[in-house]
């Protein structure tokens, strides 16, 4: 740890840092009771929860996509809301709607709002690509704002408030692929991939038996609000936030110091949300490690699933079966990670200075 990051520390004790490892731990093994594997996923989604933003799955079909973000719910003893998203799915079956009411005694009418299933702490929107886009935006001002606005009215959402989105990749009849400003306000683009042979054995094995097992809640609302509070106390180094920034900034087509391959390869790249993204990430990564500061590594590791869905890979790449994965593990395969090799490298001077 730098001279920088004890320094901030004041604020972070490493008993604080246990507090949300310990959390993870637990959860993690009431989880295990339903999930089998899928490890890097639960953990992107406990990062993205306790930063306060929002996670979309992708997956084939059968991968308990659904069933694990339930079973989270019933870890974190949260109330929780699944929306079945579908082509003939309207905005007020997904943020209530006012209802007309009359006073028997007095004869009186009034609007009543009926609130509608985004008022949940986790809200899962389930196949979110089988709506139209009038419909997924209706998820835009819960996810950005925490409230919905009916006529001239704003309803706030409950805190905490937590959006896991799932879609499948391989279905392209019914489906209306999410705009890019829409998935923008995903934190996480988090890919769910096939078991391994032992993982999916366990699960055949656990699945066709008579014993249903049973989690327990480990986290009541009011403390995962006080975790999210401490992950955005921990400290993070200049040097930190200049690579989460070079990381950035590299995929942006046409700017100053970007490597010739992402000229090539990238259509458009990702915006300051990235960045933001990036750094909190890194914040709950470090406590949910029982770390108080937030290293490179961290930044390393969470790139592709804060950057794949910011940054569009154009026809050329497309073409060769690049994808943005690719050009992301080449991003960071080319970028110092000391901070005296990133002020001397002309291209990053430039980078810095644009």
């Amino acid at each position: 740890m730098s001279a920088d990051d004890a320094a901030d520390t004041q604020g972070i004790s490493p008993a604080d840092a246990g507090r949300l490892n310990e959390a993870k731990e637990k959860i993690a093994q009431e989880l295990g009771k339903i999930i089998v594997g899928q490890q890097d996923v639960i953990e992107e989604i406990l990062i993205g929860l306790f930063s306060q933003g929002h996670v979309l799955l992708e997956g084939v079909p059968g991968l308990a996509k659904t069933l694990m973000i339930s079973t989270l719910a019933k870890t974190l003893d949260l109330s929780f809301s699944r929306i079945q998203f579908t082509p003939d799915l309207m905005p007020a079956d997904v943020t209530g709607t006012e209802i007309m009411e009359e006073d028997r005694a007095t004869g009186h009418r009034d609007f009543r709002f009926m609130q509608g299933p985004l008022f949940a702490n986790i809200v899962l929107a389930d196949e979110i690509n089988r709506t139209p886009p009038k419909t997924q935006a209706s998820l835009l001002e819960g996810m950005q704002e925490r409230q919905v606005t009916v006529g001239r009215t704003r309803h706030p959402l409950p805190a905490p408030f937590f959006v896991l989105a799932t879609q499948n990749p391989i279905e392209q009849e019914g489906t209306y692929p999410l705009p890019e400003a829409q998935q923008d306000r995903f934190m996480f683009k988090v890919y769910v991939e096939y078991p391994s042979f032992d993982d999916e054995f366990e699960v055949a094995r656990r699945t066709t038996g008579v014993k249903v097992a049973e989690v327990q809640p480990v986290l009541t609302a009011e403390e995962i609000m006080r975790l999210q509070d401490l992950v955005r106390q921990v400290p993070v180094s200049d040097h930190v936030v200049r690579y989460a920034l070079s990381l950035v900034r590299q995929t942006r087509v046409g700017s100053e110091g970007v490597p010739d391959f992402v000229d090539e390869l990238v259509g458009w790249g990702a915006g300051p949300r990235a960045v933001q993204f990036l750094i909190l990430g890194g914040k709950a990564r470090a406590l949910l490690e029982g770390r108080f500061h937030v290293s490179v590594e961290d930044i390393q590791k969470l790139a592709k699933p804060v950057l794949r869905h910011r940054m569009v890979v154009n026809f050329a790449a497309e073409s060769d079966g690049v994808t943005s994965d690719e050009v992301i593990d080449r991003i960071v395969a080319s970028t110092p990670t000391t901070e005296d090799e990133l002020s001397r490298d002309a291209r990053f001077q430039k980078i810095f200075a644009s």
